[in-house]
């Protein structure tokens, strides 16, 4: 299974490369990602990667979506995912190989942040172990919004339409975690046995979990919340498509 995991996957890697997409989105995003910081950085004077990592969650449910937005919408375009169901892979394979793919964009972009990291760390003397942590969160968070994106490319026959299914999803998953959101979503409902904007943030957000990540905090429920939800959406985009392929 990993074998031909590893085989789709590397099939993907040269096929987002051989369009300009990716490589233009990952440059623009680094650089944007980049700037912004600095800017701010010289601008506060405090050497911390904070407010990078707290920047990151809304940017992200873009960016996943437009490097994840080709994987199943493409081939679908192109017609070659009947050539892809031909070949001797299950549906599982297909989808792991596209999301381990996926992993390497989000890897690609994370490495070009880490210049950030070592000015930081040049100027001044922070936390290392909340950097790794908060890293950590970047990478989890980030798989769960590519596992989302791959199902609604999965979903889509068109990439523009996975794109803006996908990102709004993810947008509403993240925002679901802000504090003000939460506070109206709990004064719509009179009740304070009943607040629909907390247990909707602690059952679906994502946020929490970062939030905690960035603290230091690698709690287990962290863990299970993300691997819960990213197997979710891959298992959902794997039932998608065996039901096309049959």
């Amino acid at each position: 299974m990993m074998r031909a995991a590893r085989l789709i996957a590397g099939r993907e890697w040269r096929a987002a490369f051989d369009s300009a997409i990716a490589p233009v989105a990952l440059v623009v995003s680094v650089l944007f990602v980049n700037t912004a910081f600095m800017n701010g950085f010289f601008l506060e004077g405090r050497a911390e990667l904070t407010r990078l990592f707290t920047s990151l969650p809304l940017f992200f449910a873009v960016l996943l979506p437009a490097l994840s937005m080709r994987l199943f919408a493409e081939e679908r375009k192109a017609r070659t995912i009947e050539l892809l169901f031909s070949l001797p892979i299950t549906t599982r394979d297909a989808v792991l190989g596209k999301f381990l793919a996926s992993l390497g964009l989000l890897g690609v972009f994370l490495l070009g942040t880490l210049p950030l990291v070592v000015v930081v760390g040049a100027l001044g003397a922070p936390a290392w172990g909340e950097v790794a942590s908060g890293y950590l969160g970047l990478a989890l968070l980030g798989a769960e919004l590519a596992a989302l994106g791959l199902l609604f490319s999965a979903l889509a026959r068109d990439q523009i339409v996975a794109f803006v299914g996908a990102a709004v999803a993810g947008a509403v998953l993240v925002l679901l975690g802000n504090p003000r959101v939460k506070s109206v979503l709990d004064g719509l409902v009179d009740d304070p046995f009943w607040t629909p904007g907390t247990w909707l943030a602690e059952l679906f957000s994502p946020m929490p979990h970062f939030q905690a990540l960035l603290r230091g905090d690698v709690a287990l429920g962290s863990l299970v919340h993300f691997a819960l939800f990213g197997a979710l959406f891959l298992w959902a985009a794997s039932g998608v498509l065996d039901r096309e392929r049959a």
